[in-house]
């Protein structure tokens, strides 16, 4: 009777956690749709800055943005403060640790999380807060601040961003963007060589595209962090639907030995009351 009297408690416990759960996905699912609405992608300002330095010679320029100086990188890790998000974190972190190839690597971990990973594997690395929808722009100014002026004082030539990014509400995959150096691309027929005779320049050529990639990785990184903010929402989803659905089996498992020991108690009352008859009657 004890063990009946405790599967039942843990089918009420477990069908108090399933609504608990339904409750958190559907904060979850709204918290998505509410930040993918909110978010904005500067695409004009980067296409127009794009288009501006695809336009000229960017190899005649001797600036560490466009030539590195030094061959050390920063990886940036993208993940977030707080757990219920599956393996997410953990694939990000593991990327960017394949990235490190040297001792000079600087490893830049955004989000409590990561840091974790960072001390469990005993690596070195510069720390900074997760994302907030109120702080991301802020945070984005940071992080380029301290890799840029890494690369201007010759520290770094390379700078790897490693992050999550949410395809839909169900499908997020890590991806990798490298900023710097810039200029590592093909020629886009759509930006022909700008003749730079036609103008006047106030500034040398490499103090403008220090201004503008400057400008630029800032736009970059405030969009990418609000990626990795929606891939954030929707991976908590995703972990609570999963848990949700093998909640759903174990009530299942539990009901099954719930009315399993229910009739084996009333089979043993009834075979026990036979029994007794059965004396009575042969005395």
């Amino acid at each position: 009777m004890a063990v009946l009297t405790q599967v039942k408690k843990d089918m009420e416990f477990y069908k108090s956690l399933s609504s608990l759960l339904k409750v958190l996905k559907g904060v979850a699912v709204s918290q998505f749709h509410i930040l993918e609405r909110k978010i904005k992608t500067f695409d004009r300002f980067s296409l127009t800055v794009e288009g501006f330095l695809r336009g000229i010679d960017t190899s005649s320029v001797a600036h560490p943005f466009i030539t590195p100086r030094a061959e050390a990188q920063a990886i940036v890790a993208v993940t977030s403060d707080s757990g219920l998000l599956g393996g997410l974190n953990l694939q990000v972190m593991k990327l960017a640790f394949e990235e490190l190839k040297s001792k000079k690597d600087i490893l830049m971990v955004v989000g409590e999380r990561g840091k974790i990973y960072a001390r469990d594997e005993k690596l070195p690395f510069k720390g900074f807060p997760g994302i907030t929808d109120e702080t991301r722009f802020d945070l984005a100014l940071t992080l380029r601040d301290y890799a840029l002026r890494k690369v201007v004082d010759n520290e770094l030539g390379v700078i790897k961003v490693i992050y999550p990014r949410a395809l839909s509400l169900i499908i997020q995959r890590i991806e990798r963007f490298s900023p710097l150096p810039y200029g590592d691309f093909e020629k886009d027929k759509r930006y022909p060589l700008i003749n730079l005779d036609e103008f006047i320049q106030e500034s040398s050529l490499g103090d403008c595209v220090e201004y503008l990639v400057y400008f630029w990785l800032g736009q970059k990184l405030y969009d990418l962090l609000g990626q990795a903010r929606l891939a954030e929402l929707a991976a908590r989803f995703i972990h609570l639907e999963e848990s949700s659905q093998r909640l759903e089996d174990l009530d299942k498992q539990l009901k099954m030995k719930y009315f399993r020991l229910k009739h084996e108690i009333t089979d043993r009352s009834m075979r026990e009351l036979f029994a007794s008859r059965l004396n009575r009657s042969a005395r």
